[in-house]
């Protein structure tokens, strides 16, 4: 998940709300469980923007699928893509649905806010070996999530995932540790999140993994005695997980799949569906599979003669986020995006780590212009820019999604395309 600067502007008052606000590569996105990828070997090229799998019916939604819409959502931010999920006390018939959930396939795990929650209900309160209290800090690019990691039984189409740990975010649960507020702005209102919640599918299943189980990492997973949070190690059983793995079916991954938009649309109505070869409905097809390092889940990408050698695809970054002297920046206050000229059509080579390349095709628009167009559309194709990202970075944001379906299979999760992790589209 990538947090960037605001697209608050003065160029059209009707698009103050106009963030990025984007989420990708989360905090967790630095550890894996340390499993070896064994995607598909072979090398092949795509034909860019045209694909050849099929976006699934909106109108048509499967026990093992469940609508994606890409709205006003909770602040008007464009190119983030939101579903519906139902918490439960395990075991219990006592739930909440919560809407504008942000579909993140660049984090792991699922995250909601206290207070989206009843007051009624009692989640379980997440233990470590010694009976701590565990209490997580997530981490962002900008910013940071605090809260209790508590058991759920989480429901999601025809999917449950019991007993699943998860982070319920409260800027007053305990004492925030310095090492926590450090890392930038509180993300723990939905109004600074601009989401009620996330559901992190990444290709991970677990969202520290084997980098938290020998040693406290500070910033991370604290345990909790009344107000005093000290940093601990966390078995990787008990720390949020992505839900996609505790399927009791579907649970190799994910895809997510996204209709065309061509400039800029008011809103757009997709589907996620989970698993991968598992239905007639998310079958791998002729998709690319890049595969991705076991250890970060990143891969390479090559455009204009630069290596990003640590690239991601990201459903929750709100445009396609790389450092480029080929176009240059918006003016202040608008310098996270690019402003060239006219759109550029460009391409870039992804290369996995499994020696598959696989050539991209893009457009960047101008961004002032973009807003003075499509002023109150919130699936805008063109947006790109160099906001939060490190010269090694190249995060393909939602704009890469729409028109295809994108794959995320998880870690040591056997698929038609081998195992995870992988990405795939």
């Amino acid at each position: 998940m990538r947090h960037t600067s605001s697209f608050v502007t003065l160029l059209c008052a009707a698009l103050l709300a106009l963030l990025v606000s984007a989420c990708g590569g989360g905090g967790g996105g630095s550890s894996g469980s340390g499993s070896s990828a064994n995607s598909s070997s072979s090398t092949s090229q795509s034909a860019g923007p045209t694909v050849t799998n099929t976006s699934p019916s909106p109108q048509v939604v499967a026990a093992n699928a469940v609508r994606v819409t890409v709205d006003s959502g909770v602040s008007n931010v464009p190119n983030m893509p939101f579903v519906s999920i139902t918490i439960c006390a395990p075991g219990t018939s006592q739930c909440q649905t919560i809407d504008h959930i942000l579909v993140d396939t660049g984090s792991w795990g699922v995250r909601v806010f206290a207070s989206q929650l009843p007051a009624s209900m009692t989640l379980p309160q997440q233990k470590d070996g010694s009976g701590n209290l565990v209490a997580e800090c997530m981490q962002f690019f900008d910013g940071y999530t605090w809260g209790s990691v508590k058991l759920a039984d989480l429901q999601i189409a025809g999917e449950k995932a019991a007993s699943l740990p998860i982070q319920v975010i409260d800027p007053n649960y305990a004492s925030l540790p310095s090492d926590c507020a450090s890392f930038g702005a509180s993300r723990n209102t939905p109004a600074t999140l601009q989401a009620n919640g996330i559901l992190g599918i990444g290709v991970f299943k677990h969202d520290c993994g084997a980098n938290c189980v020998q040693q406290a990492v500070a910033g991370t997973y604290y345990g909790c005695n009344g107000t005093a949070c000290t940093s601990i190690p966390l078995a990787e059983a008990l720390q949020v997980a992505n839900p996609i793995p505790y399927f009791a079916t579907d649970n190799n991954g994910s895809m997510l799949s996204l209709p065309t938009v061509s400039g800029g649309a008011q809103s757009v109505t997709g589907q996620l569906v989970f698993g991968i070869g598992t239905q007639t409905n998310n079958s791998l097809g002729s998709a690319q599979v890049i595969g991705v390092s076991p250890s970060n889940g990143t891969f390479t990408t090559v455009q204009n003669g630069t290596t990003y050698s640590s690239s991601i695809l990201d459903s929750g970054s709100t445009g396609l986020f790389f450092q480029t002297s080929a176009m240059p920046a918006c003016a202040s206050p608008n310098s996270a995006y690019y402003c060239p000229v006219s759109t550029q059509s460009l391409s870039a080579m992804m290369q996995g780590a499994n020696g598959t390349t696989s050539t991209v095709n893009f457009s960047v628009g101008n961004a002032t212009s973009i807003s003075q167009t499509y002023g109150g559309d919130l699936a805008l194709p063109l947006l790109a820019g160099p906001a939060f990202v490190t010269s090694s970075i190249f995060d393909w944001g939602l704009p890469f999604f729409y028109g295809r379906n994108v794959y995320a299979a998880v870690e040591q999760q056997t698929t038609p395309g081998g195992a995870g992790p992988y990405v795939a589209y």
